[in-house]
Formats: C-alpha cells, structure tokens, sequence
C-alpha cells in the first residue's frame, strides 16, 4: 500500500526531505508514500545527491515537488530506485499528453518544444539501507530558475487558442491523477507476479 498525502502548506524543497524517514518524521506516515505539496525549490550543496549537479544552481520559485519513498526492499537498491523514477517521469508525460500537450522525455527529464526546447521539470532518485526516494519536481512558472537553462512551467503552457492548459484551479487535480496512475501501476505488477509461475 502507497500512502499519497497532498499538503497544502507552501513550503520550500532544499533537498533534505530526499533523505530517509522524512515523511514519518515530519508527518508520522509509516510505510511508502509520495508527499506532494507546491512550493520553492532550492537545493543546498550539502543535499545533492547527483555528483553532475555539483556547483549548478537547481532553483525554481513556483515548483510541484513530488517526494516518493518505498520501503519493499532493504537495503534500498539504487537501479530500483531509478527504474522507478523512469516510470514516475513516464506517467507523467504520458498524463500530459492526455492533456493535450505534446512533451519530449529524455532520461529522467520531461522538455516541451515552445519556440524552444524548454526543461519542464527535474528529478532525482537514490537509496538508503531501509527505503529507495525519489524527488520529482515539476515547474509551474520559470520564475527563479537559472539563467543558463531554458525553462517552462506548467502555468504558462496554452492550447492552439491561447487558453491555458493548467491553473490554480486544476493543477491540483492532475497532481492526483498522476500520482494515482503511478500507484496503480505498481499495483498491477503484485498483482501480476502474484498470479505468475516461475519455473
């Protein structure tokens, strides 16, 4: 069972809720979650996780941040991690095409071609003796993010018409959808294996 808690505090992501226990720590959720919350993002120094991003500036100020922890394997098992956070980003782009917006993914990053190759969101996953994370941050706006990337958000994508695809009214909604989908998919493989021989 995946507990998915939505907060409506609007709090910043700088990294530390990717290590282990956050969500019981912080909320007493015991087990796997994904905690969802719109805030800011800025990642300090001592809580990155990938060595490329070492001296780079990871910053937004209106971001979805997705924080997702599973405790089915001990220790945490690094390419489970990864493999899961392919299928996170996956989902996703799969749930905006439904949308109606035409995404390119490549790796664990989701771009939109404006009149630009645009970077919708970043990701990172890692692993602990006791539990695989995975941070999914989504932009809204391009609002505080580095100079030296093309970004777009969510807020600022529109239709052949000009209407906008996202807002304060519906974004949450698709956060729902999106998590819910990811949920379900990793149902339905227990479930699958539950009812395959092996030989």
């Amino acid at each position: 069972m995946i507990i998915h808690k939505h907060l409506d505090d609007n709090f910043e992501y700088d990294g530390s809720q990717i290590n282990p226990n956050w969500g019981f720590k912080r909320f007493k959720i015991k087990g796997s979650s994904i905690i969802t919350w719109i805030g800011s993002m800025n990642i300090k120094n001592e809580n990155l996780k990938d060595y490329e991003d070492v001296g780079l500036d990871i910053k937004s100020n209106e971001i979805i941040n997705c924080v997702v922890e599973h405790f089915d394997i001990q220790p945490g098992n690094l390419r489970t991690a990864y493999i899961r956070q392919r299928l996170l980003v996956m989902i996703l782009s799969e749930e905006l095409t439904k949308q109606g917006v035409k995404t390119l993914r490549e790796g664990d990053d989701i771009y939109i071609h404006t009149s630009k190759k645009s970077k919708l969101t970043v990701s990172i996953a890692t692993a602990s003796l006791n539990s695989i994370k995975i941070h999914l941050g989504i932009n809204l706006t391009d609002d505080g993010s580095p100079d030296d990337v093309d970004v777009v958000g969510l807020y600022q994508l529109k239709d052949k018409e000009g209407n906008s695809y996202f807002n304060q009214g519906n974004v949450v909604e698709f956060i729902d959808k999106f998590v819910n989908h990811y949920i379900n998919e990793l149902q339905d493989i227990e479930l699958d294996v539950s009812k395959t021989s092996v030989f």
